[in-house]
């Protein structure tokens, strides 16, 4: 009876421990978590506001270690990293610091800061628009070290939009990305900044690192300015590139990596969408395009795989209908207008979704077409944050506010 008792306090443990959200696209990377710890059912209405607050401009997302959330805002020229109480939406702390824009820079679409934080053990990392890299107890909010990386990496690629990389843990390095001569990638000790090592030289872009495994090999799969690349996370050298072009080098949407050993990658601004399948063996890597096409262009949302479909809101400067894809063929088998550009969350096969103009919605996705479960008017700037979902906890931000809701 004991033991029973025992066993049951440390599975309660391993799921208690599992309702976190520590990096940019959640525990997974991907944007997606399992169904443990879940209800069977979400709720079939609209969910329960639990709170809400106000919070300054940026897109930076929701990270949390289950014990508090932290982000980022800009108010008036400073950057703010804060922790909040997940129950109450109280600020725990905040430490504010000088941000003023550089001369050139363009942020008439938000003055950012646009990278998600990382948690990892005691501290939580920030980079902020110009790449300044800060790690605090998150406990407290104590600097631990910073790091201003356009200084420290002379001659990195300079984002006149603002940087907009987040950082993500592998082992026991922070990987980040900067672009060219030599530190295009760089891994970073987590409990002093020092560098563990740097590597490549292609030109920086938006988007972040994701981290696979290729029949058995760990990967660091990124996009530079005009290709995708697989490197060795333990040293940054290159195992394949694959051309990926767009204008102005803006491959901004996180890769999708799924079964089958299918890389999906798809850009605005001309770049499309193409699957690249990748095979390994004896530390060589395969890799072959199954298909590309420009009927699929993910412009700065994310897109999530469920089966054999991609799906994710396609295009640029005009409407961005939500659109289903053949992972394997590239075949488009459906497009639909209901919402503006979407963040997604999947859990258990349930798809909670954003729109820009700040629309929450329940759907389900299937290569037969989308169903709408319920959808309510939450949020009005700029929605362009992806929402970050514990259990049954929902937070989601936009330009000007932040909520937690129950989806219970």
């Amino acid at each position: 009876m004991v033991s029973a008792f025992i066993a049951l306090l440390f599975a309660f443990a391993a799921d208690a421990a599992k309702l976190d959200w520590p990096c940019w696209g959640g525990p997974n990377g991907n944007f997606t978590v399992d169904g443990k710890g879940l209800p069977a059912t979400f709720a079939a209405s609209a969910p329960k506001r639990l709170w809400q607050r106000s919070l300054g401009d940026g897109y930076s997302s929701i990270v949390t270690d289950g014990a508090l959330l932290y982000t980022m805002y800009r108010r008036g020229h400073e950057e703010v990293v804060v922790a909040i109480e997940p129950d109450t939406g109280v600020t725990q702390w905040e430490y504010a610091y000088d941000a003023t824009f550089r001369p050139g820079m363009a942020m008439e679409y938000g003055s950012g800061p646009h990278a998600t934080p990382l948690v990892l053990g005691d501290y939580v990392y920030t980079i902020g628009i110009l790449a300044r890299m800060h790690a605090f107890d998150k406990k407290t909010g104590r600097i631990v070290w910073w790091k201003d990386l356009y200084k420290d990496f002379p001659r990195s690629t300079f984002m006149g939009r603002g940087y907009p990389v987040s950082p993500i843990a592998y082992k026991n390095t922070i990987i980040v990305k900067l672009g060219e001569h030599g530190h295009a990638i760089v891994a970073l000790n987590p409990k002093d900044g020092s560098l563990v090592w740097q590597n490549q030289k292609f030109s920086n872009a938006p988007s972040s690192p994701i981290l696979i495994k290729v029949d058995g090999q760990e990967q660091l799969v990124t996009t530079s300015s005009d290709e995708v690349v697989g490197l060795d996370p333990n040293n940054g050298e290159l195992l394949w590139s694959h051309p990926h072009r767009t204008s102005w080098g803006l491959n901004i949407s996180t890769p999708v990596w799924g079964p089958g050993n299918l890389l999906f990658i798809s850009s605005a601004y001309n770049g499309g969408a193409r699957v690249l399948h990748l095979a390994q063996s004896g530390g060589k890597t395969k890799v072959e395009e199954l298909w590309s096409s420009n009927r699929m262009r993910v412009h700065h949302s994310n897109a999530i795989r469920i089966g054999d479909y991609v799906y994710g809101s396609s295009g640029d400067f005009g409407p961005a209908p939500m659109t289903a894809v053949d992972v394997k063929t590239g075949k488009v088998t459906w497009q639909d207008r209901t919402f503006g550009k979407v963040n997604m969350v999947l859990a258990d096969g349930k798809v909670i979704l954003l729109d820009e103009g700040g629309d929450l919605a329940m759907v389900t996705l299937s290569p037969e077409g989308m169903q709408v479960r319920w959808r309510v008017p939450l949020l009005q700037g700029n929605a362009w944050t992806a929402p970050t979902l514990v259990g049954t906890k929902l937070y989601v931000r936009d330009r000007r506010t932040m909520m937690a809701l129950d989806l219970r």
